[in-house]
């Protein structure tokens, strides 16, 4: 191997062998392809550029005690795939084709599967894109599917601990029934301006609340949002929200360890009620949030007081790794482990 320092890698993109590739042409997708070329050649007017036809997803192989390497709910992401191709009228997908494609990537890449005391991951990214020439605002007829893979450490670099984010209410990072249930790149570009300025002033991530009355809690940066109080375990439910794979599967956790799931509108004042509150999603599992600043209501809700995980937070955050590394039974049949 090319002397990789597993333990120390950070969360973002380095070079590994191939990638596979599949094209859409003439209304059917074609066999997979593999490519060992980091480049894609694409004609000017695809419709990706002009139009904003592109959706991706992001998932995680992991590599257990035993040697295998496990995938997590490849299906969840192949069927979530298949929504944000319906919502920008892109060509579906098959599951099918799409759990081939990751397979046969992670195969090719093994070498970079990190060892499992590492606390890292390969990170596996499949994306689609219009591109059939198109100028005039229409769907595309061609499209290209690609998944590419790049181990990645753990999301915080400091390991797991809280941290603070802010509220804004001069942006939004969707439309109320526009793409924000679907997973396309437009929704990140919306956030990056006020992304970046919560950075500059110190936070982790910019808490959005409801795009059409400001009164709800929204999604918390790139990442869903769920508060712990007593026994419940609560998540906001939205038409701007993305249905998050890994929320889901800590839904089902927190049920099996006796919690109640309430996913409802969550009102802002509410968080300071919160015993715990986190962001949860593919890259970090977990995030615990530590402080929540509402700096247009010049408001602060203090969450974890000794600046700690909560208990519960910290329970569910160990019960879905141990299930993705294999160190726990998959009662729910959620990983896949790559012969």
């Amino acid at each position: 191997m090319e002397n990789i320092n597993w333990s120390d890698l950070s969360f973002g993109y380095m070079k590994t062998d191939y990638n596979v590739r599949c094209y859409y042409r003439d209304g059917k997708w074609g066999e997979l392809e593999v490519s060992s070329s980091e480049i894609i050649n694409i004609h000017m007017a695809a419709t990706c550029l002009h139009y904003g036809q592109e959706s991706f997803e992001g998932l995680k192989a992991f590599r257990g005690k035993d040697g295998k390497i496990r995938v997590f709910r490849m299906d969840e992401n192949a069927k979530r795939m298949q929504s944000s191709s319906h919502g920008i009228k892109m060509a579906e997908l098959p599951v099918e084709k799409f759990e081939e494609a990751v397979r046969k990537v992670v195969k090719l890449n093994e070498r970079f599967v990190p060892p499992y005391e590492s606390g890292a991951a390969l990170y596996i990214r499949p994306l689609m894109i219009g591109m059939g020439a198109q100028v005039g605002v229409r769907p595309a007829s061609e499209y290209m599917f690609m998944v590419f893979v790049t181990p990645v450490g753990p999301y915080f670099k400091g390991g797991f601990k809280p941290s603070k984010v802010c509220i804004m209410r001069s942006y939004d990072r969707a439309a109320p029934q526009g793409t924000g249930t679907i997973k396309v790149g437009g929704n990140y570009a919306a956030s990056l301006v006020a992304g970046e300025k919560a950075h500059e002033l110190g936070y982790a991530a910019v808490l959005y609340l409801d795009p059409k009355e400001k009164k709800y809690v929204d999604e918390c940066g790139p990442a869903n949002f769920f508060g712990i109080r007593g026994n419940s375990y609560i998540t906001p439910q939205s038409h701007s929200i993305l249905p998050s794979i890994t929320n889901k599967s800590l839904q089902q956790l927190a049920t099996d360890m006796g919690l109640t799931v309430e996913r409802r509108a969550v009102p802002v004042e509410e968080i300071a009620t919160f015993d715990e509150a986190a962001e949860c999603g593919t890259a970090a599992v977990i995030a615990p949030i530590s402080q929540i600043d509402d700096l247009d209501a010049n408001k602060s809700y203090v969450i974890a007081k000794d600046g700690k995980p909560g208990p519960v937070c910290e329970k569910l955050y160990n019960k879905l790794r141990a299930i993705q590394y294999g160190d726990e039974p998959d009662v729910y049949n959620w990983v896949t482990v790559i012969e």
